[in-house]
């Protein structure tokens, strides 16, 4: 089941609840021969459709989140591991490899038939380490709450110039509250200068008090909600005006820690799945700018909205046919650093940096406890 925990300023939450462990030794038992037919999602987004394009290879997709096990059997050689912001030795992975794994995983075994298999299985990992997985009681610390604080914007800036192409955020509140900060903002704007494409996960109150998230919440990035298996909005996903798609999150499949396999509910696995889509328009369409991806995906949905989007839906349900389909009739244009198609978007982060500075100004050393 999911849970709402207390957490402390200064740490991204996770937006996943990992609740079942499914295997706790694929080496005794190889329980990988059985998970496969419990990814719903792939048949869900005409995943296997779209293998026939690509499978993604030659992108590299950053994952910033509790750091990835490069040693699980479906991740094996797919994993750069970079640096770990938080300070903070042992305690993480689970998450970050579950995430991980629905990008990029390539199952393993006779014929790769076993285990695991992401959306991009022939995309790399990069791994960079922002935050503690939510039950680590070290998010208390007053010495980690200031390590964290910036880790999230350093983890992109860190992404962009190690040759990431997307960078996938299953987090959120990333400076300790749900407002965003500045420094977030410059590292967005840093990123989508440059091409990236960012997807972040709307989050997991919308039954709630559903808070605006952050970094889903920023100009630019592509903010995920969930589905179920019917495709109806998850009654715990964020609804927004910021909300760009939505993509599976309930009874989610995935890798956990080294050898074995987790179930989850939540916004970081829908956000997970799409940018492993995002990977995907990425390697069959090099000449696309972040921009045209981001448009290439919010165009290439199903059950959009009569209205174009809404605050449930967004642009409709993520299907990675659709999104190829749709990316093949954009007509690249130059990269601009910021001007001509993310002119509007480069406007509001620079709107929203002079509000947050604002803010900080007039509040000085306040910050709002993250909670969920």
């Amino acid at each position: 089941m999911r849970h709402t925990a207390a957490v402390s300023a200064g740490a991204a939450l996770l937006t996943t609840a990992l609740v079942a462990l499914l295997v706790t030794s694929a080496a005794a038992h190889d329980a990988g021969s059985t998970v496969r037919t419990e990814e719903w999602a792939l048949g869900a987004l005409e995943v296997p459709q779209a293998w026939e394009e690509t499978r993604g290879r030659g992108v590299t997709v950053a994952v910033l989140d509790t750091g990835v096990d490069g040693r699980h059997p479906d991740l094996a050689g797919q994993v750069v591991q970079g640096p770990d912001l938080t300070g903070v030795r042992g305690g993480g992975g689970r998450h970050g490899t579950a995430m991980a794994g629905l990008i990029a995983g390539h199952g393993h075994g006779p014929g790769r038939d076993n285990g695991i298999v992401g959306i991009a299985p022939e995309a790399r990992i990069l791994s960079v380490r922002v935050t503690l997985e939510n039950d680590d009681p070290r998010r208390a610390d007053p010495a980690v709450i200031s390590r964290l604080r910036g880790a999230v914007a350093g983890g992109i800036r860190y992404a962009v110039d190690h040759g990431a192409q997307v960078i996938s955020m299953s987090l959120g509140a990333g400076s300790g509250s749900y407002q965003g900060s500045p420094a977030e903002v410059d590292a967005i704007q840093y990123a989508l200068d440059r091409g990236v494409v960012l997807v972040a996960s709307s989050g997991n109150d919308g039954a709630g008090a559903n808070r605006r998230n952050f970094p889903a919440a920023y100009p630019g990035v592509i903010a995920v909600g969930a589905v179920d298996r019917l495709l109806r909005p998850a009654a715990f996903s964020n609804r927004h005006d910021y909300l760009s798609v939505v993509a599976p999150g309930m009874a989610i499949v995935s890798a956990d820690g080294h050898d074995a396999y987790v179930q989850g509910d939540g916004t970081s696995s829908a956000a997970a799945l799409v940018a492993g889509v995002a990977a995907l328009v990425r390697a069959r369409h090099p000449e696309l700018s972040g921009a045209e991806v981001r448009r290439a995906i919010q165009a290439g949905t199903l059950r959009r909205p009569q209205s174009g989007r809404d605050d449930a839906y967004g642009h409709g349900v993520v299907n990675a046919r659709l999104a190829l389909r749709a990316a093949a009739t954009l007509r690249p244009r130059p990269a601009t650093h910021g001007e001509g198609p993310d002119k509007a978007i480069t406007a509001a982060l620079v709107g929203l940096a002079v509000a947050m500075a604002t803010r900080v100004r007039r509040r000085p050393g306040r910050h709002l406890a993250a909670r969920r």
